[in-house]
């Protein structure tokens, strides 16, 4: 009987520290979604302001050091003055001028470097202390080593201003904000993962990849945003619901070939954009209308209630700035309403998947 009792006891503290180390390990992660959502946002403003290409070398360990003398300054200056965007765009910039785009982009790459060591050091020592359960491990490995693949698609990125264009390509820009994306979502999913659940009945056989759909749609939405934000595509027909005067606008595919019209096209990228905010807004409304006729009262039913909530914000938000011409504080709020929909969908989706099962062997601290 003795023995029963001590191992139901081990057993509970076992449990308990498992518990702990979840509640620790979540928010290490809260905290990496939250600066993953600044950085964005710091990225978001590096190109409205297009401040993207104003330090023109790639250095990761120095780069961290701004220039701290005027000296510096102008030999900062003078490499910009290189570059065609600085020849046929700004050659009008004084060193006073160049400091305000320096420091968007210089804020961008220094906050970059410190999720690195927000995300390494704590990973590191959960491992090694035997916080980290074996089941996210490698997922939470995989997600820093994208991270660190990031860091080189940036300046793939800045590399395609420095030579020809003035501004990065849209593709790869589009690129990089879908990276960046990912590693917030696999975040967002591990942590949620780690969350208890209440697990009710679901709606449907469906509705996890109902759900699943959702949040690869929003994914989809913010690629096509990039695109836009690429060509700079919403400083133009600046109307709605018409666009250019008719709900489907003329010359929309008047690019050889085709398919090239939905990439490099300004009116045609920003359609499809307005259409892929039509398709996320009906998907969120019929999921939520399913929900409730099949599970009304259950937590997925809140929970798709607040997913179309949410897309709808999104939505008056993403038209004001169209309307309003693209002004600053505007398309981050859209750029940040799109991180939160596509955050909150994962989280919805991953609810219908439920949270990992407890190790309780492997969490006990070391």
């Amino acid at each position: 009987m003795s023995v029963m009792h001590s191992t139901a006891a081990d057993f509970s503290a076992s449990t308990k520290k498992a518990t702990r180390n979840r509640k620790a390990v979540r928010l290490w992660l809260g905290f990496v979604i939250l600066t993953l959502f600044c950085l964005v946002l710091v990225g978001g403003a590096t190109r409205l302001t297009d401040s993207g290409l104003s330090i023109t070398e790639w250095k990761p360990i120095h780069g961290v050091i701004p220039p701290l003398n005027a000296a510096e300054w102008e030999e900062e200056f003078q490499l910009y003055q290189r570059i065609p965007q600085y020849e046929q765009l700004n050659s009008h910039m004084t060193v006073e001028d160049f400091k305000s785009i320096f420091w968007w982009e210089w804020a961008h790459r220094f906050l970059a470097r410190a999720i690195g060591m927000i995300f390494a050091l704590p990973l590191l020592f959960f491992w090694l202390t035997g916080r980290i359960e074996k089941q996210v491990r490698w997922p939470l490995v995989g997600t820093l080593a994208l991270g660190g693949f990031q860091g080189f698609i940036g300046w793939w990125m800045v590399s395609s201003g420095l030579t020809k264009l003035v501004s990065v390509s849209q593709y790869r820009l589009a690129t990089h904000l879908v990276i960046a994306c990912l590693i917030f979502a696999a975040c967002v999913w591990i942590m949620r993962g780690l969350t208890s659940q209440r697990r009710d009945a679901a709606p449907t056989r469906y509705s996890v990849w109902a759900a699943g759909g959702i949040a690869f749609l929003a994914l989809f939405q913010i690629y096509l945003g990039a695109l836009v934000a690429g060509l700079d595509a919403g400083l133009s027909y600046n109307t709605w619901p018409l666009m250019d005067g008719a709900f489907i606008p003329a010359d929309l595919f008047i690019r050889d070939p085709w398919w090239i019209n939905l990439f490099e096209n300004h009116k045609t990228v920003q359609f499809v954009h307005r259409c892929g905010a039509y398709l996320i807004l009906a998907a969120t409304l019929v999921h939520m209308l399913i929900t409730l006729s099949k599970a009304a009262g259950s937590v997925y039913a809140t929970r798709s209630i607040t997913l179309f909530a949410l897309v709808c914000g999104q939505a008056v938000i993403g038209i004001l700035t169209l309307l309003w011409q693209v002004p600053l504080d505007l398309a981050l709020a859209h750029q940040g309403g799109a991180l939160i929909v596509l955050g909150y969908a994962v989280a919805h989706w991953r609810g219908y998947v439920g949270e990992y099962p407890v190790e309780a062997s492997q969490a006990v601290t070391r």
